[in-house]
């Protein structure tokens, strides 16, 4: 009996890969994993062993104990800053963006999503340059505050950190709104009617009903904000000064002008690693929600 389940077990693999849909599946599937092999696993690999090797070759952690320590570890934690920063306005205004489109009609609806996706297909470069306009000692924002008059008018609303969060806040936002508004189209308003017919004021609604319903959407959202704000470059570079450098910026200084090519790669290692946690927190807050969705229904 032991021998005849032995002998049965190799010829199973045969079996399938006998199978013409097995073949051409993994026919199919071999352009893929070439691809990612590729472009990414051999790309995040190279990076890796480059921030472990020193100058002769050998093997040392010297260029993560100098990523983590004196200017370099000022830079993490400004862009750790600035990231949550933007996070949390982008939730804020996307908050209440997806709130007020979730309750038009659908037509109304999709125009309302179209004003505010079309900006995000125009170049981040072209949109941070409008934004310099807009912001600037002699722009609109400035030149309106001070017709109206505002105390303290024209205000510094460039090269400083205000300004780097209300870029990264605006190129942020369609993200957030595009994941709230279909948590929201989701929620069951039958539910908040209930609540309403026993006696639950708008405040304890929102509270206990809406907010629970709405807040593994939030999360998301500003993980997602979070993370995508890690990386940034463009806006970070020209709407910051010298004390708003983020580490997208410190890497492309380490390689251009310095030429330190393992320090940069150690940098990218520590912002894949932080993405990468960013993105396991996304998982399990949907999966949180997911299960709570089940018991709720259940």
């Amino acid at each position: 009996m032991a021998a005849t389940l032995t002998a049965g077990a190799p010829a199973r693999p045969r079996k399938l890969l006998a199978s013409r849909r097995t073949r051409a599946g993994i026919l199919y599937a071999l352009p893929v994993v070439v691809y990612l092999l590729v472009l990414f696993v051999y790309p995040i690999f190279s990076t890796l062993l480059l921030s472990l090797k020193d100058a002769d070759g050998s093997f040392t952690l010297h260029w993560y104990a100098d990523a983590l320590t004196g200017v370099n570890l000022s830079v993490l934690i400004t862009t750790l800053r600035i990231s949550a920063e933007t996070a949390v306005l982008s939730l804020v205004f996307g908050f209440v963006l997806a709130q007020a489109i979730s309750r038009l009609k659908p037509i109304l609806a999709g125009l309302a999503m179209l004003v505010v996706v079309v900006p995000h297909f125009v170049s981040a470069l072209v949109r941070t340059y409008g934004w310099i306009i807009m912001l600037g000692d002699k722009g609109l924002v400035n030149e309106t505050l001070t017709a109206m008059p505002v105390p303290g008018a024209p205000f510094q609303l460039l090269y400083n950190e205000l300004g780097v969060v209300i870029g990264t806040t605006s190129m942020m936002l369609p993200y957030t709104v595009l994941l709230l508004y279909g948590v929201m189209r989701g929620v069951d308003r039958r539910l908040l009617a209930a609540a309403a017919s026993m006696g639950a004021g708008r405040v304890t609604i929102f509270r206990r009903v809406y907010l629970p319903l709405v807040a593994p959407g939030l999360a998301s959202a500003g993980l997602l904000s979070f993370i995508l704000s890690l990386g940034y470059y463009i806006t970070p570079a020209l709407m910051g000064g010298p004390n708003q450098t983020m580490i997208a910026t410190l890497i492309n200084q380490q390689v251009t002008k310095e030429n330190q090519w393992n320090g940069a790669a150690a940098q990218g290692v520590i912002l894949l690693v932080l993405t990468l946690a960013g993105l396991l927190l996304v998982k399990l807050v949907s999966s949180l929600g997911a299960s709570r969705k089940k018991r709720n229904a259940s």
